[in-house]
């Protein structure tokens, strides 16, 4: 597999789905601002998502994907893959089904126990959820299909899907812009919708692979249990992770009215590299590392990994400082208009300029974690990220008690997150290197270094250009958007080339790329 060309491809189709969402939230900035009525909708559309990557993405995929592999290397390969995938499906529909009935009858409770809300905000916030909820059950099952398309190589139709729910909600917001509680309603149904169009498109796309799964009977047979006896520790794991989620969820809310809303704008522009980089190369890197495993090759399972983390690390490093630097340029050009103030625009700011600081680390972590679970080994990241959760809630509470001004209280938990997050990655990393399956090459440490150089070139150059243009980021909309636009171009047009020439970057794999050549076997 050309590790580079996979990455390219989901992250490429990525990037298209975080610039809808871009558009996406610089719309619903302007139309909800950071109202009663938008803290709402987040709410109702967190709890589906977090849920969703407890179910789906993460615990699924590391338990699916390695044994749907190993089965497609088998004799019958294609044959015990469908199979393996059909009774999986069979027992998890069924699941997810009497999951979210269960979460249906629960969801006031449930909904004032996450945010604290009452009365006609809490009321709001519980009618909403229920209608996002149902996107649980389907994003779960694309994610079942993505597993499958993946682990065939063919990534471009689970990558493109998460475009098609923006598509769906800048549609809400379009359609309905009166805002407050009406758009509100709309954008949880274009929610369900968007989820039904995205599980169609991965259906599709798996029968023109050649993979046309049926509906069978529910039934325990020994795929299944050992598929459970691999994603239940998973989903232990992604569990501990998501109730992270719900403890950022609950001290936001806590904070006062807008919290939510400025938190939930600053972490779309945190998580445009970290879904168009980290999830790219996690996706890419775990179907290959697998094989390699399976093949009893840890050498060249080690060295996938390390040219996810050298790929990773050119890419992540410039967004993150680029990110710090420029977060009030960039908060006030996409977000700032309509009901979103100046004032939520600063805060939005502060917020995105200390939780970037912690974006190497989330990538990293896609990194790592492939590295277990092409073992079989689930458990460990569970462990790992209990340990992070008890000093992510211990920290939080400190932080929180320290004072009552909001902006403190969100600036620290922000930062809360950016350090747990490094820790997470520094104790992986530990465990995989005393194991001996991964450690830094020298190569890989001398060219990071080099990244750094170049990083700090860019940010020098950044805030130079910042104090001589001062004035047209603080001008009009079309100002602001054009001057962002420019100090953008400028940072990377200072990054990648000096990362080039002072050998920052692996220039064999993308000439090789760029020729359209096949790449040595040791690339």
């Amino acid at each position: 597999m050309n590790l580079l060309k996979a990455t390219g491809t989901i992250g490429g189709l990525t990037l298209v789905s975080r610039i809808l969402g871009f558009a996406r939230e610089m719309l619903m900035s302007r139309i909800m601002g950071a109202s009663a009525a938008a803290d709402a909708f987040f709410v109702a559309f967190r709890l589906p998502n977090t849920f969703r990557r407890l179910f789906g993405e993460g615990a699924f995929s590391a338990g699916f994907v390695p044994l749907y592999a190993q089965r497609l290397q088998g004799e019958d390969g294609e044959a015990e893959a469908k199979k393996f995938s059909e009774e999986v499906l069979a027992v998890f529909l069924p699941t997810l089904v009497l999951f979210t009935l269960v979460f249906q009858l629960i969801m006031p409770v449930f909904v004032a126990a996450i945010s604290g809300y009452s009365g006609e905000k809490l009321e709001l916030a519980t009618y909403l959820t229920r209608i996002t909820f149902p996107y649980l059950i389907l994003i779960s099952l694309v994610s079942l299909w993505a597993g499958v398309l993946n682990s065939l190589a063919k990534f471009t139709a689970a990558a493109f899907a998460p475009a098609l729910l923006n598509v769906c909600m800048m549609l809400a917001l379009i359609l309905f812009p009166q805002g407050g509680p009406d758009t509100a309603f709309w954008l949880a149904v274009s929610v369900t919708i968007g989820g039904v169009i995205q599980l169609g498109l991965l259906i599709i796309s798996a029968v023109r692979a050649g993979v046309s799964l049926r509906l069978r009977r529910p039934k325990i047979t020994p795929g299944v249990k050992q598929f459970l006896v691999v994603v239940i520790p998973a989903t232990l794991g992604a569990g501990v992770y998501q109730i992270s989620a719900f403890i950022d969820t609950f001290f936001l809310a806590r904070i006062g009215t807008g919290a939510l809303s400025w938190f939930n704008y600053a972490d779309r522009l945190n998580q445009l590299p970290l879904g168009v980089i980290g999830a790219a190369l996690g996706t890419a890197i775990l179907p290959a590392i697998s094989r390699h495993v399976g093949a009893n090759d840890p050498d060249k399972a080690a060295h996938v990994q390390a040219q996810a983390l050298d790929l990773g690390m050119f890419l992540t490093l410039p967004a993150a400082l680029a990110l710090c630097v420029a977060a009030g340029p960039l908060a006030g050009a996409l977000f700032q208009g309509g009901e979103f103030t100046a004032r939520d625009a600063d805060i939005t700011a502060t917020v995105l300029a200390i939780i970037v600081l912690g974006l190497p680390a989330y990538v990293l972590v896609k990194v790592l974690t492939p590295g277990f679970y092409s073992r079989q080994d689930t458990a460990t990241p569970v462990k790992t990220a209990a340990v992070v959760l008890v000093v992510n809630v211990v920290l939080n509470f400190v932080v929180q008690a320290m004072s009552t001004d909001p902006l403190f209280r969100i600036a620290g938990l922000s930062a809360v997150i950016a350090i747990t997050s490094w820790l997470n990655c520094a104790i992986l990393y530990v465990i995989l290197h005393r194991r001996g399956h991964f450690r830094v090459p020298g190569w890989l440490a001398s060219r990071i270094l080099r990244q750094l150089l170049a990083g700090a070139v860019m940010v020098a150059a950044l805030y130079g250009l910042e104090m001589v243009f001062a004035d047209w980021f603080t001008g009009s909309a079309g100002r602001r958007i054009v001057a962002v636009g420019a100090l953008v171009g400028i940072g990377m047009g200072i990054y990648f080339p000096l990362c080039w020439t002072i050998g920052g970057v692996d220039r064999q794999a993308f000439k090789d790329l760029l020729r359209r050549k096949r790449p040595a076997a040791n690339a």
